[in-house]
């Protein structure tokens, strides 16, 4: 079977996780990739078949998302253009005939798909946005980010066939064809056995303000990428600033207390998997970072707040305890789900057997139901 692949280029969680997959896919399948930005750059160094594409940038200024300099920018670099480059990509891509588009949010391979009538399959976190209900407690004083990024994410891979979304929290779906399947997990992580140790592992590019507060707690921590990640590791009183190192971040993870960064879901996902409790600080303009916090926070497992002051930094390490009971009951056997479920797509949307796929959705509403009751369980049982 032929796969196109498409992967977004925004954050190297996309590249990560869809390593993952396509290596999986590809001993059963002819997989060509395509992507953007930070993740062609990665992936063409690991996988053999990767073309790089247009990608989406995001504008930044003073540590935020600038929305409309965003859109400006997007537009001018399709007026470049890229219309009739995208045209030739997709005359190019219908000559290798692809039987099936898996896209971790990536659009133009969703455009390809479109254009083609090919089926296409959708795996990301990112579309629990819109696929999902939420409630106030998860949007409250950020109505308008909400929105807006429920429809942006909308727009990106519209009329997948089946949507794939990777979670540790299970909302109501709000749409079908939708599948709810835990987060996909790098090797390394899968290998690393958890050991209860006594530092915070810290990964932010944050305010000088966050620095104090770290530093006042008197808490060994170790810092990656704050500082610009020196070439050489240095310290600083209770802070020992790493320098860029999969490896050593892993350890650092694997052994640590605790963990401090924003609210990427690929990092909360590997500390929620090594039962780590975290203090997430999302991205101001970035809504999706911000409901991840949030459901962190509501499962338990950690504090969102939008900046690190001593305040929350004691909030955080008072209820390490609490945080650490309520993920020892946390429940994910490595890849194992996940990847079954997405070679279990890819067959049937070629095979065309709609009765698969009514059964995996099926399984993903009784897995949301049967999570809401556990909540309610214990909201009774502290009740009482």
């Amino acid at each position: 079977m032929k796969i196109l692949y498409g992967v977004n280029g925004e954050g190297m969680g996309h590249a990560t996780r869809s390593q993952v997959v396509i290596e999986s896919l590809m001993q059963r399948h002819e997989v060509h990739v395509v992507a953007s930005g930070a993740a062609f750059k990665y992936l063409s160094g690991v996988l053999p078949d990767v073309e790089e594409i247009l990608g989406a940038k995001f504008v930044m200024e003073d540590g935020e998302i600038r929305r409309w300099a965003t859109v400006r920018q997007n537009f001018t670099d399709v007026g470049g253009g890229a219309p009739r480059s995208i045209r030739h990509w997709i005359e190019m891509t219908r000559a290798w005939r692809p039987d099936v588009v898996v896209t971790d949010f990536e659009p133009l391979s969703a455009i390809y798909a479109r254009v083609t009538r090919t089926p296409l399959i959708a795996v990301d976190n990112i579309n629990m946005l819109d696929r999902c209900v939420h409630d106030e407690e998860i949007y409250d004083g950020h109505r308008e980010d909400f929105t807006i990024a429920r429809a942006v994410t909308r727009s990106m891979v519209p009329n997948a066939i089946n949507y794939l979304v990777t979670t540790f929290f299970y909302p109501k779906l709000a749409k079908g064809q939708t599948t709810l399947v835990p987060p996909i997990l790098r090797q390394a992580i899968i290998d690393a056995e958890p050991e209860a140790g006594e530092h915070l592992v810290v990964y932010s590019s944050g305010e000088e303000s966050a620095l104090v507060a770290l530093r006042e707690s008197g808490i060994p921590c170790r810092v990656y990428g704050m500082r610009g990640g020196p070439a050489e590791g240095t310290t600083d009183g209770n802070l020992e600033f790493k320098p860029r190192s999969n490896e050593g971040f892993v350890e650092d993870l694997r052994t640590a207390r605790g963990v401090v960064a924003g609210g990427g879901f690929s990092l909360m996902s590997e500390a929620v998997y090594l039962g780590k409790p975290m203090l997430a600080m999302p991205l101001v303009g970035q809504f999706e970072q911000l409901m991840n916090s949030r459901y962190l926070e509501r499962e338990g497992y950690g504090v969102s707040a939008m900046e690190l002051t001593p305040a929350v930094l004691d909030r955080f390490t008072d209820g390490l305890d609490g945080f650490e009971e309520r993920l020892a009951a946390y429940e994910q056997r490595g890849n194992e789900e996940t990847l079954a479920a997405v070679e279990e797509r890819v067959e049937a949307a070629v095979a065309g057997r709609p009765k698969d796929l009514r059964r995996a959705r099926r399984l993903s509403r009784m897995r949301a139901v049967g999570h809401q009751r556990d909540v309610e369980d214990e909201t009774e049982e502290g009740q009482g």
